[in-house]
């Protein structure tokens, strides 16, 4: 009789059910990023409209750009996305630094993956800034033309994303460094960098495209 109650007990007893909810912050990351979708959907329609009705300045002034150059620029640029997916696997370790050699990348921690992904970040800068140098001198500017106007306008505002993602990064290293013990918070801030960082490079490999490819 007594084992009955007390499996009744038992049987009435309210199991918890465990419900992993998505991160709030990746979440309002990911819905802003959406937004910025919208926002170079906007350029690349500009871009295409006024292709489409001044195509001969296209095919003379496309001339003008250094395909080789920004080849590399871009390689550098879509490594970078490599190399910070690294450190948000280190970062989901909790391994905030190196535990080895620093010619050994195997031992590589997060900060070590993210400061050579901010490196190779401001490199892409640097050459977006010397070729903009090169055209400029070549009387290629904002005001020439058409193609001059939407060239800077969609390469410039992607710039100006790359150097906001080079402040968080260096936000990320600095939260890094100050914090007493690595943990979720940290983690999460660089998985949400690597978002940022992923699409920003996205959108790139898009503009590449369309603009030194698609001839």
């Amino acid at each position: 009789m007594g084992s009955v109650s007390t499996a009744t007990a038992a049987s009435s007893t309210p199991v918890h059910v465990s419900v992993n909810r998505p991160n709030p912050v990746s979440v309002g990351t990911i819905v802003w990023l959406a937004s910025e979708l919208m926002f170079f959907a906007g350029l690349f329609a500009m871009y295409f409209t006024l292709r489409a009705q001044v195509p001969e300045i296209w095919e003379r002034e496309n001339e003008l750009l250094n395909l080789p150059f920004a080849s590399i620029n871009t390689t550098v640029l879509v490594l970078s996305s490599v190399t910070c997916q690294m450190g948000v696997w280190a970062a989901e370790r909790f391994q905030p630094v190196r535990t080895g050699s620093l010619l050994d990348v195997r031992k590589w921690g997060m900060n070590e993956w993210m400061t050579l992904t901010f490196l190779m970040g401001a490199f892409f800068i640097g050459g977006q800034l010397f070729e903009y140098a090169e055209l400029v001198s070549e009387g290629f500017t904002i005001a020439s033309s058409p193609y001059g106007s939407v060239f800077y306008l969609t390469t410039g505002f992607h710039g100006l994303h790359v150097v906001g993602g080079l402040l968080a990064f260096l936000f990320l290293l600095g939260r890094s460094f100050s914090a007493k013990r690595f943990g979720h918070h940290e983690a999460t801030t660089a998985i949400v960098v690597s978002y940022y960082w992923h699409f920003v490079d996205v959108v790139w490999i898009a503009l590449f495209a369309v603009i030194y490819l698609l001839r």
